[in-house]
């Protein structure tokens, strides 16, 4: 959470210090398996300073950051920051104007003492339930929570500046794992509390629209096609040369398709299982019909509109590697929101901020021998 709220606020145009601990740095730089992937994509156009903040010291270099920032985001477990000289209440008497944000597994209440990931929301807020076959709960395929409670801890943010403009007064703001999730699966309670039955996960669940499903082309692969409207159901008959299903009256609505499903998917599947993925393409573009080819993610390096519309950023990983990584998903007319720095390596600008600060070289030095701060080039 912490990460995707910088990532986002830094590629805004916010100068966003990540304060990584020395002398190892935030732990996502070493993960492994999918944790490859953590600390690159998030962590672009911020700067790095590594610091000792158990130390008296390193706090003293934390609390001079904090006396000219107007953010502090935080997503430490609880009770983390208050021992570090960090909380609330000390950074708002060397800064009353910090918007001081706090991102955990859950907002104050009963479980807010609890350790929270991502998969374990999804657990207990019933998005694994909805993802997963009957019995078989399964987390999403992305770090879906971590990533919205980071959104929304932006939200936030914007919305306290705002108010610190207008009123001159700073706000606490606070975004949680829990609360994130139990909001993705807001629609589902919003169903539950209208029928008298559980509800089933999405994989069982009877779809609202007569054909939402995927299907195998002649040539093996799949391909997922939503007609969700009577001029969508039109269309594609028009365009596959089945007058007789559009002249059908028990077709003639989406509520009577669906009614009619058995009969009316195994004539669909026909239809796609005789063009290769080419012509079911050229097909669905011609009858204007939602579809989507299934792609892996490492498809989207090469694909054509993110290569068009500059969907993905040229970026260089710590390790040297050169890839492409999602661009902000939004436009600002004006604004230029790209990359102007790869993620950086282990307090690359731990000497140019404290020179902002105020240390001179010797104290520098001093910090660095007496292992508060770890040198870049180490």
């Amino acid at each position: 959470m912490g990460p995707t709220a910088g990532l986002i606020l830094a590629d805004l145009g916010a100068d966003v210090i990540k304060i990584e601990p020395a002398p190892k740095g935030d732990p996502t730089r070493t993960l492994k398996g999918f944790g490859t992937g953590y600390f690159g994509f998030f962590n672009r156009n911020k700067r790095s300073i590594a610091v000792d903040l158990k130390s008296v010291e390193g706090q003293a270099i934390a609390h001079a950051l904090v006396k000219s920032a107007d953010v502090l985001v935080e997503n430490f477990a609880p009770g983390t920051m208050d021992r570090l000289g960090l909380s609330q209440e000390t950074v708002a008497a060397i800064n009353p104007r910090l918007i001081y944000a706090s991102l955990k597994g859950f907002l104050a209440g009963p479980y807010d003492k609890r350790l929270a990931l991502d998969e374990v929301v999804q657990m207990m807020a019933g998005l694994a339930y909805m993802t997963g076959p009957p019995g078989q709960p399964l987390r999403a395929g992305a770090s879906v929570v971590d990533v919205t409670g980071g959104m929304f801890a932006v939200i936030g943010i914007l919305a306290a500046l705002r108010r610190r403009e207008e009123t001159g007064e700073a706000s606490g703001v606070s975004s949680a794992l829990f609360e994130s999730c139990v909001f993705l699966v807001g629609q589902h309670l919003a169903y539950a509390s209208q029928i008298d039955e559980p509800v089933p996960p999405m994989p069982a669940r009877r779809s609202s629209w007569a054909v939402y499903d995927l299907f195998i082309l002649g040539d093996g692969e799949q391909l997922f096609v939503g007609i969700t409207t009577d001029a969508h159901w039109r269309r594609f008959c028009e365009t596959v040369g089945r007058a007789d299903l559009a002249a059908d009256a028990e077709l003639a609505t989406n509520n009577q398709r669906v009614a009619a499903r058995p009969r009316l998917m195994p004539l669909v599947a026909e239809i796609f299982a005789g063009l290769d993925t080419a012509e079911a393409i050229a097909l669905c573009e011609t009858a204007r019909i939602p579809f989507a080819p299934i792609a892996e993610p490492a498809d989207l390096f090469d694909d054509p509109h993110l290569e068009a519309t500059g969907g993905l950023l040229p970026t260089t990983m710590p390790n040297g590697t050169k890839t492409k990584l999602p661009r902000l998903p939004v436009r600002i007319e004006g604004a230029d929101l790209t990359i102007r720095s790869d993620p950086p390596a282990l307090g690359a600008d731990t000497d140019a901020i404290l020179a902002d600060l105020g240390y001179d070289a010797p104290a520098i030095a001093a910090l660095r021998r007496d292992g508060v701060i770890v040198d870049p080039a180490a």
